[in-house]
């Protein structure tokens, strides 16, 4: 193992995986460890598309989380990191089988159980401060292996997690940074600028995100100020062809997925929808956060910051209005507000981007190539 990880608390926990505070053992340097469990073929999937979408944006962004490395669990004290880009073909065979392949049968188990026991000399690969966690076991020296490289690859190892080691941002989720302070114009304009720069390069490299949404902003507390990062990949689809050179735009997908209060109406509607439906939930998201609009978590106390429309006592998802009437016109900005303190109201150019980027057409939009200089210009605009 290259590099040993420590954990030292939980920080996050979701419907696929937990998030732990850890640091790597040599240099001490926090970082975030998230293990995802492969229970079911439909979670390796998600799995292997937030693997892949990170390691093609891996540290080439400073708006993007960042992948420091990424184990496999094969057992309940082994971690093997995974090099030379290859993915276990089991996890992929699990991914087109629909089923998980490569399980060890109960007694293989136990008796893997019972000869991890008796390694007393395995090398540590992740270590806990109070509970025993996996370890790489390293093999007894002097032993030889008698079979070829081509047939032990094709011995399936049972895989029971994905360990992903990333950045630490220790600003929390957009929502709990921004609510959790006072109103501030330029703190806006910042989040504004660095969220546009990060999707126009997701776009460019062929990732649609698929979930943009505060709880997917992560923040990290620099010394020239916060840093916001896009984050959590598990929805994301990436285009066979790699870089596509603005043309993500005509790339079709169909799965409904997403959160409802910052889905486009063309998948609220269940239709194909482009890359152009991150531009709409990114619109979402700026208009919030310029206007520190909010409304509760269904269930729940907790404030979310996002844009709505309001049917009497209840909240309708722009998208959703959008679908049922494509010709809504939007108050922009929303006058109706009156909770104190608020930012100042968005300028005349930025009022007229959101508009154009929460229109019911997909390509009334503007592209991701071309959103971050629309975005400084409105800014600049509004600023005289």
């Amino acid at each position: 193992m290259e590099e040993l990880y420590t954990l030292e608390k939980e920080v996050g926990r979701g419907n696929y995986g937990v998030v732990f505070e850890g640091r790597i053992a040599k240099t001490g340097e926090r970082v975030a460890i998230k293990r995802l469990p492969c229970k079911n073929a439909e979670c390796i999937e998600l799995y292997l598309q937030e693997l892949w979408a990170m390691k093609a944006t891996a540290k080439k962004h400073a708006n993007i989380i960042a992948l420091h490395n990424y184990l496999l669990q094969t057992g309940k004290r082994s971690l093997k990191p995974l090099k030379g880009g290859k993915l276990p073909r089991h996890l992929v065979e699990s991914v087109l089988k629909g089923r998980v392949v490569g399980r060890m049968s109960q007694r293989q188990e136990r008796g893997s159980r019972s000869d991890s026991q008796r390694r007393t000399n395995s090398a540590s690969g992740l270590q806990d401060r109070t509970n025993t966690l996996p370890s790489t076991p390293k093999r007894p020296p002097n032993r030889t292996r008698k079979r070829s490289s081509q047939a032990e690859d094709e011995q399936p190892l049972k895989c029971s997690a994905l360990w992903l080691v990333m950045d630490y941002c220790d600003g929390g989720d957009l929502n709990h940074f921004l609510l959790s302070r006072p109103p501030d114009a330029q703190r806006n304009h910042d989040v504004v600028r660095q969220l546009s720069s990060a999707v126009a390069f997701l776009h460019h490299l062929g990732i649609m995100h698929r979930d943009l949404k505060p709880d997917n902003v992560l923040v990290s507390i620099q010394p020239n100020g916060p840093v916001y990062k896009v984050a959590d990949f598990g929805l994301s689809k990436m285009s066979s062809d790699g870089q596509t050179d603005g043309n993500l735009t005509r790339k079709n997908f169909s799965s409904t997925c997403g959160s409802d209060f910052y889905m486009a109406p063309e998948v609220w509607g269940g239709l194909t929808y482009t890359a152009q439906a991150d531009i709409f939930s990114l619109g979402v998201m700026f208009w919030a956060v310029l206007e520190r609009i909010t409304f509760l978590e269904e269930g729940t106390t907790r404030e979310q910051l996002g844009a709505y429309v309001s049917k009497g006592r209840w909240l309708m998802p722009l998208g959703e209005a959008l679908w049922e009437n494509a010709d809504l016109r939007l108050r922009i900005p929303m006058k109706s507000k009156t909770a104190t303190p608020l930012p100042p109201t968005p300028g005349l150019a930025m009022c007229s981007l959101l508009s154009d980027m929460l229109s019911s057409d997909p390509d009334s939009r503007p592209p991701a190539d071309q959103l971050e200089s629309r975005v400084c210009a409105a800014l600049k605009e509004d600023s005289r």
